[in-house]
C-alpha cells in the first residue's frame, strides 16, 4: 500500500472512531429505565384517574399516588434484578453445556462454525481457516460459539444491579410527574391528569431518540397508551365510588 492510500486509510479510520457507536441495546440500563420511566407515568397516572374518579379528595389522591410510587419502584426494581440475575445465569448455564460439547466433540463442534461460516457467504478455504483457527483456542471458541447459536455475547452481559437501579429512579421519576399539581396545592384532578399526559408525550418522544421512530409518533403512543390505562380506572373508580354512595 503507497503512502498516499495508508493516508487515506489512516483518515477515515479516524473520522470512523469519532462518528460511529452504538447505544446500549443489550438489555441493561436502557430497556430497565424507560419501562421504569413508562411505567411510573401509566401507573400513577391510572390510579390517580381511578381514584379521583371515585370522588377521593386531594389527601386521599396524594396517599395512594405516593404509595403506588414507592411500591412500584421497588417492584419494578426488584423484578428488574431478578429478570436480568435469571437470564445472566441461564446464559452462564448454556455457555457450560456449550464448554462440556467442545471437550466432547471438538471435531463435530468445529464442523458446525465451519459450515455456520460457508452459509455466511465466506469461501471454502476462508472458512476452514477460520474455523480452525478459532477452534485452536478454547476460550475464544467458547465465546464465538455462544454468540453464533445463542446470540449472546459472554462478556457483555447486562449487570442486574444496573437494570434495578435505574428501573427504581426511573419509575419514581415518572410516578412523581402526575402528583405534581396536587403537590403543589392543586385539587384537580383534570390538571393533574394534563401534567401527566404532557410527561407521557414527552418521555415516549425522548426514547423514540434510540429508535427509528419520530419523536412526535414515540410521544403519541404513549400518550395514547396512557389515555386508555386512565380511560379505564376512570370508569372502574366512577362506578365503584356511585355505587359505594
Amino acid at each position: 500500500m503507497d503512502e498516499s492510500a495508508q493516508s487515506s486509510e489512516q483518515a477515515e479510520l479516524a473520522e470512523h472512531q469519532n462518528d460511529h457507536h452504538h447505544r446500549d441495546i443489550s438489555g441493561g440500563w436502557l430497556r430497565a429505565a424507560t419501562f421504569g420511566a413508562m411505567d411510573g407515568l401509566v401507573t400513577n397516572i391510572a390510579l390517580i384517574a381511578g381514584v379521583g374518579g371515585g370522588g377521593a379528595d386531594r389527601q386521599v389522591i396524594v396517599l395512594t399516588g405516593i404509595a403506588g410510587l414507592v411500591a412500584g419502584a421497588f417492584s419494578m426494581a426488584l423484578g428488574e434484578f431478578a429478570s436480568v440475575g435469571t437470564q445472566n445465569e441461564a446464559v452462564d448455564a448454556e455457555a457450560e453445556v456449550e464448554r462440556r460439547e467442545l471437550a466432547r466433540h471438538p471435531r463435530a463442534e468445529q464442523a458446525e462454525l465451519l459450515q455456520e461460516y460457508r452459509d455466511m457467504g465466506l469461501s471454502e478455504e476462508t472458512a476452514r481457516k477460520v474455523a480452525e483457527e478459532i477452534s485452536a483456542n478454547p476460550d475464544i471458541a467458547l465465546r464465538v460459539h455462544v454468540s453464533q447459536e445463542l446470540g449472546v455475547s459472554l462478556d457483555d452481559k447486562p449487570s442486574p444491579w444496573t437494570a434495578a437501579g435505574s428501573s427504581f429512579v426511573c419509575f419514581a421519576i415518572g410516578g412523581i410527574i402526575p402528583l405534581l399539581s396536587y403537590l403543589f396545592g392543586s385539587s384537580s384532578l383534570w390538571l393533574a391528569l394534563g401534567v401527566g399526559a404532557v410527561g407521557l408525550f414527552v418521555a415516549g418522544a425522548i426514547s423514540s431518540r434510540f429508535t427509528v421512530r419520530t419523536w412526535w409518533g414515540g410521544g403519541l403512543r404513549q400518550l395514547m397508551f396512557g389515555v386508555i390505562a386512565a380511560g379505564a380506572t376512570f370508569l372502574v373508580g366512577t362506578l365503584i365510588g356511585v355505587s359505594a354512595a
